[in-house]
C-alpha cells in the first residue's frame, strides 16, 4: 500500500533501522522503544491484521521472530523477552500492517502490562469456549 508506513519501510522509500530481510519478512528497530533492543518483525507482504494475513507469511514472521529474537538474546543478553501482536485500535495496533513486536525484558526494568490476575467467571470461560469450538464446525 503506497501510505503504508511498513510498506515505505519494505520499500526503502523511508529510513528504517533494519537487523533482518528475507523473501517474506524484515525486521526492524521499533521508533518507540518500550525497551532497549525492541524490533519488529513484519511481512513483506501488506497485510493489515492477522485477520487478512496469509498462512505462509505468518509462518515466515514467527520462524524470523525466532531468528531475531536469538540475535537479541546474545548481542544484548536480556532475562526475558514479550512477543507482542495487535490487531486493530482497541488492541492499539498504531500501524496497520501486521507485525510482531519483540520486546527484550530486564528484571525490575519498571516496564509491564496493566493486568491483573484475577480468576474469570469459569461458566462464561466454558460458554465462550463453547462458542469458539463450534466455529470450527
Amino acid at each position: 500500500m503506497a501510505d503504508c508506513v511498513f510498506c515505505m519501510i519494505r520499500d526503502g522509500k523511508i529510513p528504517s533501522a533494519k537487523v533482518y530481510d528475507d523473501e517474506r519478512t524484515l525486521a526492524f528497530m521499533d521508533i518507540n522503544p518500550l525497551t532497549r533492543g525492541h524490533c519488529l518483525v513484519a511481512t513483506k507482504a501488506h497485510a493489515a491484521t492477522l485477520y487478512d494475513a496469509e498462512v505462509e507469511d505468518l509462518k515466515a514472521a514467527i520462524t524470523t521472530a525466532k531468528k531475531v529474537a536469538g540475535a537479541l538474546r546474545k548481542a544484548l543478553s536480556p532475562d526475558g523477552l514479550n512477543v507482542l501482536q495487535a490487531n486493530g485500535t482497541a488492541a492499539f495496533q498504531s500501524v496497520p500492517h501486521f507485525h510482531l513486536h519483540l520486546i527484550p525484558r530486564w528484571t525490575g526494568d519498571g516496564k509491564g502490562f496493566d493486568w491483573k490476575l484475577v480468576p474469570g467467571n469459569r461458566e462464561e470461560i466454558m460458554g465462550t469456549a463453547d462458542r469458539i469450538r463450534a466455529m470450527f464446525g
